[in-house]
């Protein structure tokens, strides 16, 4: 089975407001509204895919019912563990003004609900896939993640790690299936600046040294790199399309190259799906359908 974490989902409120102008009242042109946080945007990519998965994590007040009712309504299995004080975050995201918006604080989450989802982890084995991603709610030992891969060492899970810093780099003792940070993410990591595919495969297998089986360095408009386990080196430009909405491209992107890795066990497969999967979600208004994908997948290989 394959297991998504989100430790404080979001009711996303994405708007767009003609002429927006400060201080004055606004009112929208277009309203939607979605489950957000980076484990369930895998969930619902690997759901569009026809791949089963659960979606884990906490949950609080109204907000977390309508996260859990609108993820049923996917078709998304969820088991979130209820906060008993406080609400999930919603968060609001002005789309006719790029990159504004504001996100709520979610719940205190407590020792005892951490524990809670420990143990159901700890049920996790061989053949399994957890899927990491995201910052750690302010509430929660910074090093959860860290806790997490030390309780589930040497128990045959596939973990894909996607977190930025040192959330990221004190994780690769624990040897993560895939790991995919940004080119900016991955330069932040070593203090350099990288802007080309070429630039970044030294810093890829750099990561490797330090424990990660497979890098997927994701690069906007510049493409994406893999540096496989099996020495493989895969780079590929960026697919032709309108850039829609960014948000969950990367999410996306992880989402399908774990399912292009399941269907045939090849790293060159499973890099154009993930390239396709993330492309096709920054093409569209929403998280990027199969047909959306499958779309994709065929302008990369096929040229």
């Amino acid at each position: 089975m394959i297991y998504t974490v989100t430790f404080n989902p979001s009711l996303d409120y994405i708007v767009s407001v003609d002429d927006f102008k400060l201080g004055l009242t606004n009112r929208t042109s277009s309203e939607l509204m979605l489950p957000g946080g980076k484990g369930i945007n895998v969930s619902t990519v690997l759901m569009n895919l026809g791949i089963e998965n659960t979606a884990l994590g906490f949950t609080a007040g109204f907000v977390g019912k309508e996260i859990i009712r609108r993820l049923h309504e996917m078709g998304v299995k969820s088991e979130f563990i209820q906060i008993s004080e406080g609400v999930s975050r919603i968060n609001l995201k002005l789309k006719s003004i790029d990159g504004t918006e504001i996100n709520g604080a979610g719940p205190v989450i407590s020792k005892d609900k951490v524990e809670e989802l420990m143990k159901k982890l700890e049920e996790l084995g061989e053949g399994d896939v957890l899927f990491l991603a995201g910052s750690i709610p302010s509430s929660m030992p910074d090093d959860m993640y860290e806790q997490i891969m030390a309780r589930l060492n040497g128990k045959g899970v596939m973990i894909v790690v996607d977190a930025t810093k040192d959330l990221l780099v004190n994780v690769l003792k624990y040897h993560p299936f895939l790991v995919k940070p940004n080119n900016h993410e991955l330069g932040e990591i070593f203090g350099v600046e990288l802007k080309t595919r070429k630039d970044v495969i030294s810093y890829g297998k750099k990561l490797q040294e330090k424990g990660a089986r497979n890098v997927l360095i994701s690069m906007a408009g510049e493409g994406a790199v893999l540096v496989a386990e099996d020495g493989q080196v895969f780079e590929e430009p960026a697919p032709k399309g309108r850039l829609v909405n960014g948000v969950g491209a990367g999410d996306s992107m992880v989402a399908g190259f774990v399912a292009g890795w399941m269907e045939k066990k090849d790293y060159e497969h499973a890099f154009h799906m993930g390239i396709a999967a993330g492309s096709a979600s920054a093409f569209s208004e929403n998280l990027a359908t199969k047909e959306e994908i499958e779309a994709v997948y065929r302008q990369i290989t096929e040229k």
